[in-house]
């Protein structure tokens, strides 16, 4: 399995009140539970963070990812949605977040990732942004292993302010549901594949993943898994498999290549009510 991380610098819980100190704590006590395992980070240089953090800022937290050895892509400039924007308008956002990724890494990045997961809603903008990539170098990494992890590090983040119970609960209830997702993904690749796959998992640089690490990666021992690059995952076979999939949702290449093959796509289990309840009542405070 392959672990990535979407939005760096920072993403999934809050942006306000950000400072360089609180974001380098959080990006370093993260990756050291992470030393020796290979991740993939994607970077959006316009972002909220990066934004707060100023260019030398940011420049120093990219830093850190690429010193612990992370292989780091292409996420947009500013996390645009392709349902609601013009190939034109994303492909210039695309092109502009590489001068900030050649300063941190020495090169143009290999891989993109789109934002929200969404490739193109209709067949014709799917493959116009396809031929886009794949004439500027970029390979898209997938993602497998989907998961709402941003639902419960926004209300972690927040409940730290104020219930040390709740932030608790949630960081508990957070592994139970990371389980059950690898469990969904794990039969459905068998149902759709016919074996279980490299998988690839997306996640978020968040105080919740930085506090949980260690019982998220003791999940993932227990159910068998072997960290390894995102390159490596890629070798697998079912990476070239056919995917025709178009539209609005941003799913996992599993659900996709389920789509491609006619078959009825079943969705991975949802977060707690509970959670996604205290997700919205903690936005409307915060909004």
């Amino acid at each position: 399995m392959a672990i990535t991380f979407d939005d760096l610098p920072r993403g999934g819980d809050s942006a306000d009140g950000r400072n360089l100190a609180a974001v380098q704590e959080m990006t370093t006590r993260l990756l050291g539970h992470l030393r020796d395992i290979p991740v993939a980070g994607f970077v959006n240089p316009g972002s909220a963070t990066a934004q707060i953090l100023g260019e030398p800022g940011f420049q120093s937290i990219l830093r850190l990812w690429v010193e612990s050895g992370a292989i780091l892509g292409n996420h947009t400039f500013s996390h645009p949605d392709y349902n609601s924007t013009l190939l034109d308008e994303y492909s210039a956002d695309i092109l502009k977040a590489e001068p900030a990724l050649v300063q941190a890494i020495g090169q143009r990045p290999v891989y993109f990732r789109h934002p929200f997961l969404h490739a193109g809603k209709e067949p014709e903008t799917r493959q116009a942004l396809d031929r886009f990539l794949a004439e500027r170098g970029y390979r898209v990494a997938p993602v497998t292993l989907d998961n709402s992890d941003y639902l419960f590090a926004f209300v972690y983040a927040s409940a730290l302010e104020d219930d040390a119970v709740l932030a608790r609960r949630v960081r508990a209830a957070y592994i139970d549901y990371m389980d059950s997702i690898f469990a969904f993904f794990e039969q459905w690749s068998k149902e759709v594949v016919g074996r279980e796959i490299a998988q690839i998992l997306l996640l978020h640089a968040n105080r919740l993943n930085a506090d949980a690490m260690p019982e998220l990666l003791a999940m993932m021992k227990r159910r068998g898994y072997r960290a390894v690059s995102l390159d490596e995952a890629l070798t697998d076979p079912v990476y070239q498999s056919r995917d025709t999939y178009a539209g609005a949702g941003g799913i996992s290449w599993i659900h996709r290549w389920a789509h491609t093959k006619g078959m009825e796509v079943r969705w991975e289990p949802e977060e707690p009510k509970w959670v996604r309840d205290e997700f919205r009542r903690r936005r409307a405070l915060r909004d």
